[in-house]
């Protein structure tokens, strides 16, 4: 969360004239609700689930895109080796915790997660996080470093990749 994949990936596929995916809004889309709501009222291992059936609809139906997912993605049902297997290149954005904070920070009100969590219980959240999904997050096939760069720059680093 907050280490840019929608607009990285906004970006990159603009660059490729690829189409772009933001997986968290095209299960937004398919169930007719946010994501927000599916957890109050249906609970996180219903969206895990129907999160791990959208990403392989996704993944099978198209074959040139650019695909952001969610940052617990990667963490279930081995949704990872599912899109390793389509593709070679899959990036994590790494971000570290301070960086995270202050992106995070200004962005609140925007985020169901963390909405309610003091400013200064931020850094421990979010080292949390980072700290159980690493696992996951480093399998990824590329790790690139995003603290004090902009979007156009990340975007760019990635395409370098793909040439």
């Amino acid at each position: 969360m907050g280490s840019g994949k929608s607009a990285v990936g906004r970006e990159l596929g603009n660059r490729l004239n690829r189409k772009f995916i933001d997986l968290d809004n095209y299960i937004e889309s398919e169930l007719n609700t946010t994501i927000a709501e599916v957890f109050k009222k249906k609970g996180e291992l219903y969206f895990r689930r129907k999160e791990h059936e959208l990403l392989k609809k996704v993944l099978e139906q198209n074959e040139a895109l650019v695909l952001a997912t969610g940052g617990g993605t990667p963490v279930y049902s081995g949704n990872i080796k599912l899109v390793q297997e389509k593709t070679p290149h899959v990036f994590y954005l790494k971000m570290s915790i301070e960086g995270l904070v202050t992106r995070l920070s200004k962005e609140k009100e925007h985020r169901p997660l963390i909405q309610h969590i003091a400013d200064d219980e931020l850094p421990e959240f979010i080292g949390k996080h980072l700290f159980e999904r690493n696992p996951f997050y480093t399998l990824a096939n590329h790790i690139i470093e995003c603290d004090n760069k902009t979007v156009e720059t990340i975007a760019g680093e990635i395409q370098e990749f793909l040439s």
